[in-house]
């Protein structure tokens, strides 16, 4: 019974930060800039794609694949704020979901187009493989790269947010664009890095979870229920909310497959409801 808890923890906590990585950024964009982006699984795919590609096409070694992703993600996102996205600040929200889930659509057709419909296998490097000894367990290797991952991820998502100029240039942004804009600060220049970085923390959650969240055209539409319930559950603009949901989600999720695993997805949806039903705003959201 202990080995099965402790199975289902740790494998609930690697799974839970490759969904805080991926989902962090959407909490940002929706929570704090207030846009409903429906299309944030797309860099995550685009991640996973970047690697494959890289490595298997043209050789690329694994790390350098990997930096070369997330360079080619966070370009994608400061074009697609620059010439879509921006656009859609401050309308109603129908009109951005409209928006973006099209968009969604059309990354789905474009990676079908050009990867193919199947699923895609994104290689490990050697020191990834196989599994790690913790004494108490075997865990593979992988999965405990994803946890240490995210927490480098978290630790520097706090100290932007918290100890940076652009930490303070965001959130007076956030709370009031014209007054930012009087003072001086370049609010465009804000929200296109802020969404480079949100887009960013997804590919790397795609490539790293890619094993879990198998990379697929149709992954921005197939996950997007569990990236919304992230950042639901854990409240919108709350970054450690999303991380406190993510880790329990995937607690429940996990343990759901190793105990029924036909039920899984119905005691997900159970929990989230169930969370939302007693903090409607959630877990560290404000009203």
């Amino acid at each position: 019974m202990i080995a099965l808890l402790t199975s289902i923890l740790i494998d609930g906590i690697a799974y839970g930060m490759i969904l805080f990585m991926i989902s962090v950024g959407f909490t940002v964009t929706l929570g704090l800039m207030r846009v409903v982006n429906l299309a944030h699984g797309l860099f995550a795919m685009l991640g996973g794609y970047l690697v494959a590609l890289l490595v298997s096409r043209y050789s690329f070694p694994y790390m350098a694949a990997f930096i070369a992703a997330i360079l080619g993600v966070s370009l994608a996102g400061v074009v697609l704020e620059r010439a879509v996205i921006r656009w859609i600040y401050g309308k109603p929200e129908l009109d951005q979901v409209l928006l973006t889930i099209g968009l969604t659509f059309i990354g789905i057709a474009s990676a079908g187009l050009l990867f193919g419909n199947s699923l895609v296998s994104v290689p490990l490097p050697s020191m990834l493989q196989g599994a790690t000894d913790l004494g108490f367990r075997m865990i593979p290797t992988q999965r405990l790269a994803a946890v240490l991952i995210g927490c480098v991820a978290i630790a520097v998502i706090w100290f932007i947010m918290e100890r940076t100029n652009f930490g303070i240039q965001l959130r007076a942004t956030v709370d009031n664009t014209l007054a930012a804009q009087a003072i001086g600060i370049e609010t465009a220049k804000v929200y296109a890095i802020a969404f480079a970085i949100g887009a960013a923390l997804a590919g790397i959650g795609g490539i790293v979870g890619a094993q879990l969240l198998p990379i697929e055209p149709n992954y921005a539409l197939k996950y997007l229920v569990l990236f919304l319930a992230v950042v639901a559950v854990g409240g919108l603009g709350s970054v450690w909310g999303s991380l406190v949901a993510a880790i329990i989600l995937g607690i429940i999720e996990t343990g759901g497959k190793y105990v029924m695993p036909d039920l899984a997805s119905i005691g997900l949806y159970a929990a989230m409801l169930a969370i939302l039903t007693w903090r409607p705003n959630g877990l560290f959201g404000k009203h």
